[in-house]
């Protein structure tokens, strides 16, 4: 050995003797009893990165190397006492030799990076997980079965912090990760429109031969009912429902009251029940419904572009631990809307109506959440009137026509999300389970296009075949 590396050895014993403060401020160091075994080695030496450790030879050396002095250093503090640093990971080979020059043994010295602090973080971040840490040359290796994803990607994200882009997952994630996701779209529509209109019209050779009169705002209001007004006769009414005539004689001339009244009401209920299931951290897509041909214009001339309706939904569900689900999702429902269909460059093009909610929520194993909703209330109330004419009492109603309208939506999304597991096949019901095709005895002679029911026997759907559902059903609206 070089007579420098002596002198910092000695320098570096005499110190650490002379004064048990300096070993305290300095870095952590471990006595480690070393058992050499002549012409053999004894034991693999373990030595965390940037740190040093003490070894104890029971057998006196003369003299110390190292294979590779960029993974470890050496200094001798006495004939029998080695001091080894870690510099960088990796494996290397420490010799002793005695006086003669012969070989002691060869020890072997591994340099890892110190993971022991990482070990105490981890258990302070995640502390019911039991997460296997372990050193790679200059990595760590994570190994061990975890709650959930979330905490799995905790771990990770640590790890990187200690060792960047040096992090081996070995973890995995137990329990049930896979989530079935059900929406329901609930809307009730209600509408109620009504109309009173009125028209005069007089005719007859009392005013003057073929001399006719008409007027009011109802449907003898037109070209073809003035026409036939002056013509002398009285207007027939139109085919609208709610259209009332009254048609009288005064002496030789003719009078006709043409009272339309109208009265409309109407409900629309939309339900949509998708169900979808997916893996943890997984997306899922799901749709029914079509696809509409839309024209596009461009350089090439007119192509086509599909834009897809019914009921859509995407989500990606993440097991947070405890029943605890995270869904990211997007739902739909839009359908083709004919009543606000345009006509462009002679093409017909439809419109859509579309519920749609897009959200981020948390939730645990069954429960529910209304994550949208909506409460629409529109009022229209139209009065026309002929001027002057119209504000006249009594005689004015026959010149006057009055419209009023009133629509209330109502639309609420509840999503319910359950943690779930495969089954066995038979616990399945599909909707033709009970449905049996017709014979030709039953279509031809009997018009029959289903003939009976079939009762399944096994599993969920033998259970509820069992069930009574007869009596009375639907929906009530006050």
């Amino acid at each position: 050995m070089k007579i420098d590396k002596f002198l910092q050895a000695a320098l570096l014993g005499l110190t650490l003797t002379a004064s048990p403060l300096a070993l305290t401020l300095s870095s952590p160091v471990e006595a480690n009893n070393l058992r050499v075994v002549r012409q053999g080695t004894s034991r693999t030496l373990d030595v965390p990165m940037n740190r040093a450790v003490v070894v104890e030879s029971d057998v006196p050396f003369a003299e110390l190397s190292i294979a590779n002095p960029g993974i470890a250093d050496i200094s001798s503090l006495s004939d029998r006492t080695i001091y080894v640093l870690g510099k960088s990971p990796g494996l290397t080979t420490l010799t002793l030799l005695d006086a003669a020059g012969k070989l002691i043994t060869n020890v072997d010295v591994r340099v890892a990076a110190d993971i022991s602090e990482f070990k105490e973080r981890l258990r302070q971040i995640l502390p019911g997980e039991k997460v296997e840490v372990r050193t790679a040359n200059d990595g760590i290796v994570l190994s061990g079965i975890l709650s959930s994803s979330s905490n799995l990607q905790r771990a990770l994200d640590l790890a990187e912090r200690y060792a960047p882009e040096r992090v081996s997952n070995l973890m995995g994630v137990g329990g049930i990760q896979q989530v079935m996701l059900k929406v329901r779209f609930a809307e009730m529509q209600r509408s109620v429109s009504k109309s009173l209109s009125s028209s005069l019209s007089l005719g007859g050779s009392g005013l003057g031969g073929n001399l006719g009169v008409s007027g009011g705002t109802g449907t003898t209001n037109t070209s073809g009912a003035v026409a036939t007004s002056l013509g002398g006769a009285v207007p027939n009414a139109n085919t609208n429902a709610g259209a009332l005539l009254f048609g009288f004689n005064v002496g030789a001339t003719q009078v006709g009251l043409l009272l339309e009244a109208l009265e409309t009401k109407g409900v629309v209920r939309t339900l949509a029940e998708p169900n979808l299931v997916a893996l943890s951290g997984q997306e899922a897509k799901f749709l029914a419904g079509g696809e509409y041909p839309i024209p596009v214009r461009d350089e090439n001339g007119v192509g086509i572009y599909y834009k897809p309706f019914g009921v859509e939904l995407s989500f990606i569900p993440r097991v947070l631990g405890n029943d605890l689900i995270n869904l990211e999702f997007n739902a739909a429902v839009s359908a083709i809307d004919s009543s606000n269909a345009l006509k462009l460059e002679g093409f017909d093009i439809a419109a859509f109506t579309r519920r749609e909610t897009s959200t981020t929520v948390e939730l645990s194993d069954g429960e529910s959440f209304a994550v949208a909703g909506l409460l629409q209330d529109d009022f229209t109330d139209n009065n026309s009137q002929l001027p002057w004419i119209g504000d006249v009492p009594v005689l004015g109603a026959l010149f006057r026509s009055a419209n009023y309208q009133r629509k209330q939506t109502e639309l609420v999304i509840i999503i319910t999300a359950h943690l779930v597991t495969p089954t066995r096949g038979d616990a399945l019901a599909v909707p033709t389970d009970r449905i049996k095709p017709p014979t030709e005895k039953d279509l031809f002679l009997f018009g029959r296009t289903a003939s009976g029911t079939r009762t399944p026997t096994k599993g969920a759907a033998g259970e509820v075949a069992k069930q009574d559902f007869s009596g009375s059903y639907g929906y009530v609206l006050d």
